[in-house]
């Protein structure tokens, strides 16, 4: 009987092994969320409601060129990496200065090398911006382009409370920073 829990044991470990190989592995692009305001997720209360949530992957930079080269200039961007960006507005605001109802969007840009145009589209749930239609757009606004002196390795998008009912979105890669301002 102990001869034959041990080998039972022993062709499921194997067999366990086996398909351990056969995993994916780790996503080079890692998705990630953030939201408006940034506390949120940690400092949430029963009933509390964030105002914006972006979810997206994070591809790094891996010494590479980014802007102008891996992200062309003048093309659409998914803004990431993998899935298109899904933003979520839970109340209407303004987005770039542009009034934006609530809902779901997706978001992209067409990255300049002093100015972006970010975009956001009504089509949602598909890979990249190889199914991009400019007829889905809701708004496009245009914001200028910062560089900054040390790189950013991972491509990060995150909410800065600026008081009096207004935020920007920063979206920073490499030496690029692009803002856009959020006001309820």
């Amino acid at each position: 009987m102990k001869r034959i829990i041990l080998l039972t044991t022993l062709i499921i470990l194997c067999f366990s092994v086996s398909n351990a190989q056969d995993s994916k592995g780790l996503d080079k692009s890692p998705m990630d969320m953030t939201y408006y305001p940034d506390n949120f997720a940690h400092d949430r209360k029963p009933g509390d409601q964030p105002l914006v949530r972006v979810t997206y992957s994070r591809p790094q930079k891996n010494e590479r060129e980014i802007f102008g080269k891996l992200v062309p200039f003048g093309e659409v961007w998914r803004v990431g990496a993998n899935e298109a960006v899904e933003i979520k507005f839970y109340k209407d605001l303004e987005f770039g200065g542009k009034k934006v109802k609530a809902g779901y969007y997706s978001l992209f840009a067409i990255p300049g090398e002093k100015e972006w145009t970010i975009i956001l589209n009504s089509d949602l749930d598909y890979w990249g911006a190889y199914s991009y239609n400019n007829k889905m757009d809701i708004l496009r606004v245009n914001v200028p382009v910062t560089q900054v002196d040390s790189a950013v390795e991972n491509f990060t998008i995150k909410f800065e409370d600026k008081g009096e009912k207004q935020s920007i979105m920063k979206l920073a890669w490499d030496k690029t920073v692009v803002i856009v301002p959020i006001k309820l």
